[in-house]
């Protein structure tokens, strides 16, 4: 609470929220929200927007925090190896009118530096080699667009179209986190599936004997690329290096992504933030979810902000 208090404060952000999993039994070990406030000060404090638990009930476009399922999905479907070269073509793509972008323009990348460097063409073309119908049946079983049943009133589903209706623009769009919404407690539950060799844990408010019912959705070799391949966003050429932490090994994802404004369209100033990581690496205990909405101190970056 006071880590997310500095960060919405120092970046003058609109909110924040953090949760906190354990990665082994799915229990809920912490969840913070800003604004906040103090049941005994109701005059003051109790306006809705502070009241309200962020983590579970608000929506938001993941940015890049979903790169990793779309290598996943990727490596499962046999089109992809996690050391398969994909040209990014300088950082730029277009697709019909459109053009992808990517932050740090690169040439040929493995599926792991895609992950490390976070190449939006990259997880572009990843999604591109993969049927609609395939990507969305991976979405749901990862629990996009289904409620994550952790029994805290309000909880919300979050937003994956049909697929039917998919333009490969959006198919593409996707794969990194745009024209997708989340809860930050649904992305935080779908990092379990690299944390426990591929299956999707439960949540629990409440401590649990035994770990809650899991289901499978990748291979463990897949999981565990991908466990490598996020431990080298946190190390030096990454996105992340101020996750490390000194005397362990720390994994993650940081994501950047343009809000949209009343007309439907991303706003060009207005950002989220967000980065969800786990550790120890060797045997993961935690995985910790941040998102940061609305920075406007300068930096928006997740790798800065979150």
């Amino acid at each position: 609470f006071k880590a997310l208090t500095e960060a919405v404060n120092e970046h003058r952000a609109k909110a924040g929220a953090v949760v906190v999993l354990d990665a082994k039994t799915g229990e809920i070990l912490a969840m913070v929200n800003q604004p906040t406030y103090n049941p005994n000060k109701r005059a003051k404090n109790m306006q809705s927007g502070n009241t309200r638990n962020r983590v579970v009930t608000d929506v938001f476009e993941p940015g890049s925090t979903m790169k990793p399922f779309t290598a996943a999905m990727a490596i499962e479907s046999g089109h992809f190896k996690p050391n398969s070269v994909i040209n990014t073509e300088g950082g730029k793509m277009s697709i019909g009118p459109a053009t992808i972008h990517d932050a740090h323009a690169a040439g040929a990348l493995t599926v792991a530096q895609v992950i490390q460097k976070s190449s939006n063409v990259g997880a572009a073309k990843m999604a591109l080699a993969l049927t609609p119908e395939y990507m969305y049946s991976k979405f749901s079983q990862l629990g996009f667009g289904k409620t994550p049943q952790s029994g805290f009133p309000g909880e919300v589903s979050g937003r994956v179209r049909p697929y039917a209706s998919w333009l490969p623009i959006e198919q593409a769009t996707m794969a990194y986190g745009h024209g997708i919404s989340v809860s930050l407690l649904q992305l935080a539950r779908a990092y379990t599936v690299f944390t426990s060799d591929g299956e999707l844990r439960g949540l629990s408010l409440i401590k649990q004997d035994q770990p809650l019912s899991a289901a499978r959705v990748l291979s463990a070799s897949t999981a565990q690329a991908l466990r490598g391949m996020l431990e080298m966003v946190v190390l030096p050429g990454g996105t992340a290096p101020r996750a490390q932490v000194m005397g362990y090994r720390v994994a993650g994802k940081t994501g950047t992504a343009h809000k949209l404004d009343a007309r439907g369209s991303y706003a060009a100033d207005r950002y989220v933030a967000s980065f969800v990581g786990f550790a120890p690496v060797s045997d993961p205990r935690l995985i910790i979810a941040v998102m940061v909405d609305e920075p406007s101190a300068g930096q928006y970056f997740g790798g800065s902000v979150a």
